[in-house]
């Protein structure tokens, strides 16, 4: 061989070792994210590309339709529903598109609750309906119905249990993974107690995958084994809470007690022999089997005694809030460490305000460890941190605050009347006085990262709210956006804030609800002085039976 020869397979050597290196880099790279092409990369991008329209002076939100209906209204992911369920209206068209309307079902088949399910990223599976989101819901005849969530057609069907418990609830313990369906608290009839009747079973609980729906299990909560002053239970993240009247809370490993405490599995729809009953899982009229027996006490992991049973978890370090548990500590929150109890520093909140409405605290949900602390007019945003030359104490500091706009506020205990004469007040204003701006929601757009507040003040006889957009690092304001229906702080009241899509849904008395839906629009200054001289028209139409309002 020739020495150029030689020399040129050294060199292309030389390049493959380096296209092997360089490939191996980017499946690297790739693997924790940092692909340039890769979907989620781009996905990322258009969404801080949306917060920037979004905040844009020129962006607004328009009321673009209204509709009223006599029973709850529900959202969830672009689709309104109505009618127990009956109706799915998208939110994403200008005008109101019904997806389905089903004929008004009768209260035998009411549905209790629902959960939406959402398709699993890289995972095969076995029906192409799977692939679709689909609506969980649990009817009052203890069925459980998988429905497409733009057809509402039924995709499966399983009986939970007979007559002996009411199933109500529906809940995740891992979010579209492990879902749990919860009955009624079970309670004997008055003439039942009276002949001495022990009613020993408080709650069902059964436990469900998702996607492809298949059973776990079910248990009962006993008395005989957590005790008698059972008052609620729920899982969440592999953890059974079981809270008592007295205000104490116990938590336990609610995956280890399924493992361990599982006497047989079962599948859906297969044939079962148990306790000299036979049938078939999931099918009318035997339902699932209770087939996780809690025999003894399980370990406890961790207990509290908190006012109300409030108790809460997260931070970094763990840390959980509780009030004390007395009356005259309602609105004082302890922060303290998961690990041995220990107070943080600084870690009693209180904002000590005089309200009808209390104040309320939780971990903030953007998984930073933060925790927010909303008061009629002032939201506090409090972080974890290391004491200075303590590395085992943490002391909890203020990361910023949001304050409300009451520069306009007088509240003087005294005033002089234009004549001279000194006036003397008797009382003073509450901190959330329907004439004052007050905070009445506090929520975070975690695909925009922004942190949404809602605040109302009272103006005559109608109140006035208006949704803003904030910076959830700093708490800077970035855009606001005024609601244009009557806010009556008496009523019910829920905001929800999704990407270019704002709806509100009232609760007048006499169960009358309400859904207003406002759209993001982008207006030129020409089309900002033509709507302020024009008057606004608004149309009302009928579609499938249910009459719209829309501009």
């Amino acid at each position: 061989m020739c020495p150029q020869a030689a020399a040129g397979g050294g060199r292309r050597r030389r390049a493959a070792s380096r296209g092997v290196h360089n490939v191996c880099r980017l499946l690297s790279r790739r693997a924790h994210g940092f692909y340039a092409r890769d979907a989620g990369v781009a996905h990322r991008i258009n969404l801080g590309l949306l917060r920037k329209i979004i905040c844009q002076e020129s962006t607004k939100f328009k009321n673009v339709w209204t509709t009223h209906s006599a029973s709850p209204i529900a959202y969830e992911r672009g689709r309104i529903y109505l009618d127990n369920y009956q109706c799915c209206i998208s939110s994403v068209a200008r005008e109101p598109r019904i997806l389905y309307q089903k004929p008004k079902c009768s209260k035998s088949e009411k549905i209790e609750d629902a959960l939406l399910l959402e398709c699993p990223l890289g995972e095969m599976l076995p029906s192409p309906s799977d692939y679709k989101p689909s609506l969980i819901v649990l009817t009052v005849q203890n069925w459980l119905l998988r429905l497409s969530a733009d057809s509402g057609e039924i995709l499966e069907k399983i009986y939970l249990a007979g007559s002996c418990c009411k199933f109500r609830y529906l809940s995740w313990d891992t979010p579209q993974e492990v879902m749990v369906v919860k009955s009624a608290q079970n309670k004997l009839p008055a003439a039942a107690r009276q002949a001495g009747i022990q009613q020993s079973v408080l709650f069902y609980l059964a436990v469900f995958q998702v996607l492809p729906l298949s059973f776990i299990g079910m248990l009962e909560i006993n008395k005989k084994i957590f005790g008698n002053s059972v008052t609620d239970v729920a899982v969440s993240n592999g953890i059974l809470i079981v809270m008592y009247s007295m205000g104490l809370v116990r938590l336990y490993n609610f995956q280890a007690i399924c493992e361990q405490c599982m006497e047989q599995p079962f599948d859906l729809g297969h044939e079962f022999n148990w306790n000299g009953q036979v049938g078939v899982v999931g099918k009318y009229p035997f339902g699932l089997p209770c087939n996780i027996k809690i025999t003894d006490t399980p370990p406890l992991l961790f207990e509290a005694s908190s006012l109300e049973n409030a108790f809460q978890i997260g931070g970094y370090p763990w840390h959980y809030i509780i009030t004390p548990n007395k009356k005259k500590h309602k609105g004082v929150f302890h922060i303290c460490s998961l690990k041995d109890n220990a107070l943080a520093k600084n870690g009693i909140q209180d904002m000590q305000c005089c309200s009808l409405e209390p104040d309320w605290i939780y971990f903030h949900p953007d998984m930073s460890g933060r925790i927010i602390h909303v008061g009629p007019n002032l939201i506090k945003v409090l972080k974890l941190k290391e004491v200075k030359n303590n590395t085992d104490q943490v002391e909890v500091a203020e990361d910023f605050t949001i304050v409300a706009n009451r520069e306009n506020c007088v509240n003087d205990a005294v005033t002089v009347t234009a004549s001279g004469r000194v006036v003397k007040k008797r009382f003073n204003l509450l901190d959330d006085d329907p004439e004052q701006e007050t905070f009445k929601i506090v929520d975070y757009e975690d695909e925009l990262d922004l942190l949404c507040t809602v605040a109302v003040t009272e103006i005559g006889a109608d109140g006035k709210a208006h949704l803003d957009f904030r910076c959830n690092d700093h708490g800077i304001l970035l855009k606001s956006i005024p609601l244009l229906e009557s806010w009556d702080v008496t009523y019910s009241h829920e905001v929800y804030f999704d990407k270019d899509l704002v709806l509100h849904i009232e609760q007048k008395p006499n169960r009358r609800f309400s859904c207003y839906v406002y759209q993001m629009v982008c207006d030129t200054a020409k089309d900002d002085e033509r709507s302020s001289h024009e008057k606004t028209e608004r149309v009302f139409c009928k579609k499938g039976g249910r009459l719209f309002e829309y501009i």
